[in-house]
């Protein structure tokens, strides 16, 4: 019986899923077992920080919260969404400021890390690479059983990023 149980363990993966932001972050930690069809979500959450602070106390913050995140959960991987910014400069450079303070924090910590447009996620989840967040969103829902209700869209990519992850890559 204990030998199942050590081998069921050494066959599960764990995966954070992060849409990054400095505002809002959304965070996810899916599990699955080798053999299973479905993932299952550990972990969910929006992250958010206050406007009162300077973008380099956010960044500070987000970075020690992933660090616990990964630190309570133990996930081998992080998967996290790559930037598209067509329009506001100003945001796009503290986006990926927080992105980068997250990249560090997974790769000091050991983790592989992996990255997807926003085009391949949607294709992962939805199967189309034009779905609009409202299919994600279905399609998330769809796909695994969230353990409470969801209000920030955030959240919800963190989950359709470790989604892509498991779909995509071979562990």
């Amino acid at each position: 019986m204990k030998y199942r149980m050590f081998i069921r363990m050494l066959n599960k993966m764990k995966i954070i899923g992060i849409d990054p932001g400095y505002e809002r972050v959304g965070i996810a930690v899916l599990e699955k077992n080798q053999g299973d069809k479905c993932e299952t979500v550990l972990y969910s959450n929006c992250f958010k920080t206050s406007k009162e602070l300077t973008l380099d106390e956010r960044i500070f913050l987000i970075g020690k919260e992933i660090e616990s995140v990964i630190k309570k959960y133990k996930p081998k991987t992080l998967a996290i969404e790559k930037l598209f910014f067509e329009n506001n400069a100003k945001t796009a450079m503290g986006v990926s400021e927080a992105r980068g303070a997250i990249v560090f924090v997974a790769q000091n910590s050991g983790l592989k890390v992996l990255q997807y447009t926003p085009l391949q996620i949607k294709s992962a989840v939805t199967g189309y690479g034009k779905a609009t967040k409202d299919a994600v969103f279905t399609m998330v829902g769809k796909l695994v059983d969230l353990p409470k209700d969801i209000e920030q869209d955030d959240e919800i990519d963190a989950v359709a990023v470790t989604l892509t992850a498991f779909a995509t890559e071979r562990f």
